[in-house]
Parts: structure tokens; C-alpha cells; sequence
């Protein structure tokens, strides 16, 4: 381990709200299949009893309730059998009979509204096919640019293609589909910005084989420059095994790199995140004192959350991930968790702080653990950066 690495006791992370949901209803995949039946059937049971007074148009909604239930179990049960992904599927199928249930009763009490019912069902059930089947697999590119004095006016744009959190659990369509763009793509650097592997896999052998074969295909003429993410899920020590012996990139724990492009000096400087904010901001105190005297400084780090120590401190350009942009967002709300320190403060896109101009990317993987492996309004992204000059100092 590199000397400047701070060796955290723990990852604080482990002791929030969100992190000891996701431990629980994983627990909830140990239930036997047959109590999850006997679950969903005295939920049906309740929807009869509020339900079966209203005659046929009762009769209809309760038959509605048991295939949509059944038919949102059979799909999340299928992510696994057909190799998309591989959470857990109990713990979700238990919520949506649950939440289903408690809705049509509402319905009931305030009156026979069996058509608005039986479409609440219907919205339910295509919403689940949709968040989970399909916006996860639609991996976009999203295309920015950035200028700066610090680079040659007349210096063809640099391509950096900017990836994060893949969270590999099995190599599957989405990850393939991964491998295919950045082929294309064809950058001068690329950058990952943490978390190889699913909090479900971290010490799985079978994905760090996976997340091998995934990373040992990406390449660029000026580098392959990489950090570590959330240490709970990936502890420096995984990630250098995962990393170990590929040559075609470079783990960046705490350190510096310099890249003489056509356009001037790309300074990339790596941080290991431990989620401690005094740690985490003492430690880029310390490597700005060590910075290059030139060019343009490229921080990447798996969070946002010291983006404002960062345009202190003369970061040019903060590529980082972690919130998975809420990975669920709903019209007005937007994301229902954030996982960074900071709220939603950087929780997706492109922020200007002054002399910094932050990136958080939505990252192409999910969470793990109880997690539903699923997206909504949130679809997975890799950035294509085209950095040009405005003139020459």
C-alpha cells in the first residue's frame, strides 16, 4: 500500500440509514419461497375483504392484484435466470405486494374506483418491467466540453472518456454493452472513477475474474487511469487484486500523474476516499503541495463530497461518481437517496464552482445488497470529455 494511503478504521458509511436498509432486506432473501407465497396471499386476502363487496368490479381487481403480483415476482426472479443481474428478489416482490395491497385498500375506503385501481396495478407492473429490464441496459453517452487557458488554442480537442461505478456482478448485457462503446468511442484517456465491483460480490472470486476480463479490454493511446470507490464496498487492497498484473491501466492511489498531450499538461491526480471528510480533505490538502507547476489539474475521486475544498485549491476539473445520480428519480422530487455526505447538493451532472468544474457521473452499475437492481429516469452513462483551449499561457 502507497505510504500517502489512509488507513481507515472502518468506512462510515457502514453506520448510515441507507446502508443498514440495504443489509436488511437482503436478510429477507432467506425467507423460503413458500412463506413469500403466504405473504402475497394474505395480502390478496385483505384486498378480498375490502374488495369482494363491490361485486364483479371487486371480483376483477382482485384477480388483477394476484397476476400482477405474480407476474412482477416471475420478472425480477428472471433478471437472475437470464443473466442481467443478480439481486435479490424476495425482498422486492414482498414490498410491491405490500405497497400494492395498502393502495387498493385506500381505494376501497374512499370509494369503487375498481378502473383507477386495476390501472395503478397495471402502471405498477410496467413501471417494474421498465426500471428493471430496460433503463438499466441503456448505457447513454453523454457528450461534454470544456475550455481552458491552460491548453493550446490550435491543439485538436482531447477525448477523455470519464466511466464510473460499474459494480460487476456477473459480465452481462449491460456490461458488454460497456465494452462496445468504449471500442468505439476510440478516447485518447480514459477514466474510472471507483466502485469495480457490487457491495454483493466484493470478495466473490468469480467477479474479480469478471471484473478482470471487463477491464483488460480498455484502452487508449495516452492511458487507462483508475481509483478505488467506496472502501465498504471495495477496499483498496480488493481493487489492487483486481487491477493486479493488467498493464493496460493504472490504479492512482493517492498519487499524481502527468501526460504530455498536444494541447498542453493533463495532471491527473487520484484520491483513495475513505468518507471521512477531514480525512478526505487533509489528504487533497496534501498532494495540491506536490502538485505540477503546469498544466491542467484533473482530480478524480469516487465522491463529490470535497468539491468545494477542491475549487480552493486549484482542481481544475473533478470527475468523480458514487451517488449513481439517486439511480431512482420521480418528476418534481428527483432522487430519493443520496448517498454523498453533501445531499443532493452534486448528486448528477455538471457543476461550475468558480475555478472548478465538477462532473458526477450516474455511473453505469446498481446498487447492491436488498437493492432492487433497477433504474427509473436515472439511466446509466459514461462521459465523453473534448477538452480545448481558449489560448495559451
Amino acid at each position: 500500500m502507497d505510504a500517502n494511503t489512509p488507513r481507515p478504521e472502518a468506512d462510515p458509511l457502514e453506520h448510515t440509514p441507507l446502508h443498514t436498509l440495504l443489509v436488511n432486506t437482503n436478510r429477507l432473501q432467506a425467507i423460503p419461497a413458500s412463506i413469500v407465497a403466504l405473504i402475497i396471499a394474505f395480502n390478496a386476502l385483505l384486498v378480498a375483504a375490502f374488495w369482494l363487496p363491490f361485486g364483479w368490479h371487486g371480483v376483477a381487481v382482485l384477480l388483477v392484484y394476484v397476476v400482477v403480483i405474480g407476474l412482477n415476482w416471475f420478472l425480477l426472479i428472471n433478471l437472475r435466470t437470464t443473466g442481467r443481474s443478480f439481486g435479490p428478489d424476495r425482498p422486492t416482490a414482498i414490498a410491491l405486494a405490500i405497497v400494492c395491497s395498502a393502495l387498493l385498500i385506500f381505494l376501497a375506503v374512499f370509494g369503487s374506483l375498481w378502473w383507477l385501481a386495476i390501472v395503478i396495478l397495471l402502471a405498477i407492473t410496467a413501471l417494474v418491467f421498465y426500471s428493471t429490464w430496460i433503463e438499466p441496459f441503456r448505457i447513454g453517452v453523454t457528450r461534454q466540453k470544456y475550455q481552458t487557458a491552460k491548453w493550446h488554442v490550435d491543439a485538436a480537442p482531447l477525448r477523455v472518456l470519464q466511466v464510473g461505478d460499474i459494480h460487476v456482478e456477473r459480465i452481462g448485457p449491460r456490461e458488454r454493452q460497456l465494452n462496445k462503446l468504449i471500442a468505439e468511442l476510440k478516447p485518447d484517456v480514459i477514466v474510472f472513477t471507483g466502485d469495480f465491483v457490487n457491495l454483493s460480490n466484493t470478495d466473490d472470486p468469480r467477479s474479480e475474474g469478471d471484473i478482470r476480463s471487463l477491464i483488460s479490454q480498455w484502452e487508449a493511446p495516452l492511458g487507462v487511469y483508475c481509483v478505488s470507490g467506496t472502501p465498504l464496498v471495495e477496499p483498496l487492497e480488493r481493487v489492487q487484486a483486481f487491477v493486479r498484473g493488467l498493464d493496460n491501466l493504472k490504479l492512482l492511489p493517492n498519487q499524481w500523474v502527468s501526460i504530455n498531450t498536444p494541447g498542453g499538461k493533463l495532471n491527473i491526480l487520484g484520491l483513495v476516499v475513505t468518507h471521512d471528510m477531514k480525512r478526505d480533505r487533509d489528504m487533497l490538502k496534501k498532494m495540491m503541495l506536490t502538485a505540477p507547476p503546469k498544466g491542467l489539474n484533473l482530480l478524480l475521486m469516487h465522491p463529490p463530497d470535497i468539491a468545494p475544498e477542491a475549487n480552493e485549491l486549484g482542481i481544475d476539473l473533478y470527475l468523480c461518481g458514487h451517488t449513481h445520480g439517486g439511480q431512482i428519480r420521480f418528476p418534481l422530487i428527483g432522487a430519493v437517496f443520496s448517498s454523498s455526505h453533501l445531499g443532493k447538493q452534486f448528486i448528477m451532472g455538471r457543476y461550475e464552482l468558480g475555478t472548478t468544474t465538477l462532473y458526477t457521473s450516474r455511473g453505469v452499475g446498481l446498487e447492491g445488497l436488498g437493492a432492487p437492481r433497477a433504474r427509473f429516469l436515472c439511466p446509466p452513462e459514461i462521459v465523453l470529455w473534448e477538452i480545448t483551449g481558449t489560448s495559451f499561457s
